[in-house]
């Protein structure tokens, strides 16, 4: 796991962990309390040579490192609608090179794992945890590309910074999976 430098991701991070990271710090600059948001990732040198009114639209410079990937956010999500069901019905065109969620969830740290209840359905579960008093609030940013390639960040609201953003390919390995899915058709 790393931590973003204060200017930014770090020159050396793979293109999929600086556009997760430039997700991040978008939506961080959005506040808390956000819906979930969908990004395409695309290839920035062919988003360059394809589209280049958008590319300008989006301030793309040509300057980009090589690989570079360009998020694009998608249509807001529809209000309500389970996350892996909205996600089970996307199919993206071959110029889509891998795709990014961003999504808010409580979370319990292991140690209070121990101590839920026995037979509570999700959304018990959901108010259970919602109540407790070890509770954080974290923000998950999630990638993954068409070659199978996973990224995620992740940052708690309590420690809501950039150099507080721990990153790794495996913190989320279900919302990884449900996303690496949108691939498969």
């Amino acid at each position: 796991m790393s931590n973003v430098s204060p200017s930014g991701p770090p020159m050396a991070a793979s293109p999929l962990t600086r556009a997760v990271l430039e997700i991040d710090e978008y939506v961080g600059g959005l506040g808390w309390d956000q819906p979930a948001r969908l990004f395409a990732l695309v290839d920035t040198a062919k988003l360059r040579a394809q589209e280049p009114g958008l590319a300008d639209r989006l301030g793309l410079t040509g300057e980009e490192t090589a690989g570079a990937l360009t998020p694009i956010e998608q249509d807001e999500l529809p209000a309500g609608a389970p996350l892996d069901e909205f996600l089970g019905t996307i199919a993206w065109p071959d110029a889509v090179a891998g795709c990014a969620l961003t999504v808010e969830r409580l979370m319990l740290p292991p140690s209070a794992e121990a101590s839920v209840p026995d037979g509570l359905s999700e959304k018990q579960l959901a108010a259970w945890v919602g109540k407790h008093p070890d509770r954080q609030e974290v923000r998950m940013t999630v990638g993954v590309l068409r070659n199978g390639t996973r990224e995620s960040a992740l940052r708690l609201r309590e420690k809501d910074s950039p150099r507080d953003v721990l990153t790794g390919s495996d913190l989320v390995p279900g919302l990884a999976e449900a996303l690496a899915a949108t691939f498969a058709g």
